[in-house]
Parts: C-alpha cells; structure tokens; sequence
C-alpha cells in the first residue's frame, strides 16, 4: 500500500493540536492577557512543519510517540515565539500572519513581545521536564536541551535574524545568503530532526543521517520561501507577498536568480532524500516530507 502523506499529515497535525491544548491547559498565575496573546499566535493554524518533521524523525529512530510529542511542542512554541518577534515594526514590519493581524495589531507591541518571551521559556520549561519522559531517555534529556538552545539562540536561529536584519539592501551575496537561511530557518529545522535522535540514543551513524537530511531539508525549504516570496499572491503566503524584494532581503532569487534557485532546491532534496537510505520503510514519512516542502506553492 502506497504512503499516503496527506492522511499522515492529518494524523500527526491532530496529535500536535491536541499535544499543545495539553501545554495550555493550565495559565496557572499567567497574567491574563500575555496567556491570551500567546495562545493567540499558537493555535493561529500554520503547517507545523517542525514539529510533524520531529514526530516522523522519532518514528524513524523507534522513539516513543510520547516522548516526541514533548519535543515536538516546543519546537513550536519556539517557532511562534520567532514569528511574533520577526512581525513587529522593528524587524520585517508586518500586518498579517497565517491570513490574520499578527500578534501586535492585536495586542500591541509591549505584550507581543513578552508573549514570545513567555512562548520561548516555556518551550525550555516544557522539554527539560525529564520526569516526563520514560526511565530510558531521562540521562538524555539535557542534552537534548542544550541542544536546542543552541539551535534557537544565537548560534542558530537569532545569529541567523541577527545577520538577516544587518544585510538588508546590501548587495546580495551567495554565501552570506547561505549562512543566514542555514540559521534563520534551518537551525530548527534541523533540531527537528536531531532532537529525537539524541533523545532516543541512537548510534551516531543514525543521528549523522537525520543530520544530514535536516540541514537539506531546512535549507531547500527557506529558499522555496524565498521563490515564493517572489511568485506567489498575498492570499496563498498568508502574509505579504513581494515584501523580501521590497526591504532588499538577502535570498536565493536576489543572488543567484530564480531558475538556480529552483535548480538548488531540487539538488538538496536528493541529497536529503538520499540521506534516509539507511531507515528503509521507516523513513518513508520523512521522504515524503521532504518532497512536499519542495513542491508546496504556500
């Protein structure tokens, strides 16, 4: 029987729904209106691309659906958290996310950045909790921990907005525009796919191959962003289209044109797909994955 994706995709997007319903169960002493702008940007809808990418990562390395879960949630709220702090006026400036006002049009900036302060620490709160996860795995989980911070902070994602805010309408070069998406987008695109690994101890030939494919995977789908960007409508992105060309955004398309930036997305999802060889039928979902994030048109 033939994989199907989309049925997979339903299945797994449901368990995160309900995974971080889960999370938000309790405000506890939270401030009323921080929990509400949180949740705000949380259940906005979006693809979950990260978190979906953890879940099938775990299936391909045995590790409990439990256990990959907790990872996968906080991948997302640190995803969120990104995206409540890139729309406002002092980065990209912008009015809608996912098709609806972002979080400071709703809420106004003083609270839409401590919602995606309060979406980042609660991520670490949420995966460093090792009694939450099976005997096995709990010597594993602060490194998996320290894992993620490094992926999520300044040697990753923050390093890569960091450079990405410093080069606007500066004269795009390859590989600047190479190291900013490798961290912007693909430092927890590729966490989604360690993390599990590293938390389920598997043999190092196994976590260089999920390695291997998360570094293709993230990068081939910040550049199809960046083609995006350049082809596709307002109403297909959910948010503004055209607006990388509009601040001199450093991307694919503006240093190496559109046709080899297509070219290159092909060229990386081989060597992704090439990567899982070593999962058989297990992999299967990443596989799948990995070809409809280069073939997606939103």
């Amino acid at each position: 029987m033939s994989f199907s994706l989309s049925k997979y995709l339903n299945n797994k997007r449901a368990k995160i729904e309900n995974g971080l319903k889960t999370v938000f169960k309790n405000p506890g002493d939270c401030p009323k209106t921080l929990w509400d702008s949180m949740k705000y940007s949380i259940f906005a809808g979006g693809k979950r691309l990260r978190p979906v990418l953890c879940l099938a990562a775990g299936e391909a390395v045995g590790l409990s659906e439990t256990a990959a879960l907790r990872i996968a949630c906080s991948l997302e709220l640190i995803h969120t958290y990104s995206l409540i702090h890139d729309d406002l006026p002092a980065l990209d400036n912008d009015d809608y996310r996912r098709g609806r006002k972002t979080n400071h049009k709703v809420y106004g900036e003083a609270m839409a950045i401590l919602a995606g302060d309060g979406l980042l620490t609660l991520a670490f709160q949420w995966i460093s909790d090792a009694e939450s996860y099976p005997a096995s795995f709990r010597k594993n989980v602060a490194q998996v921990a320290h894992e993620l911070a490094w992926n999520a902070g300044y040697p990753g994602m923050v390093g890569g907005q960091v450079d990405d805010v410093l080069s606007e309408r500066k004269r795009p070069v390859l590989s600047k525009v190479y190291s900013i998406h490798r961290r912007k987008t693909g430092a927890l695109l590729l966490a989604s796919t360690r993390l599990p690994a590293l938390l389920a101890g598997v043999s190092n030939v196994k976590v260089k191959a999920l390695t291997d494919y998360g570094k293709a995977a993230g990068l081939a789908f910040q550049i199809v962003d960046d083609i995006l960007n350049e082809t596709a409508d307002s109403k297909q992105l959910g948010k503004s289209a055209g607006s990388d060309r509009a601040r001199g955004k450093m991307t694919y398309p503006a240093a190496i044109g559109l046709a080899a930036s297509k070219k290159e997305v092909k060229e990386l999802t081989g060597q992704a797909v090439r990567a899982l060889t070593i999962f058989g039928a297990k992999g299967e979902p990443l596989k799948a994955l990995v070809l409809h994030m280069a073939e997606r048109t939103y």
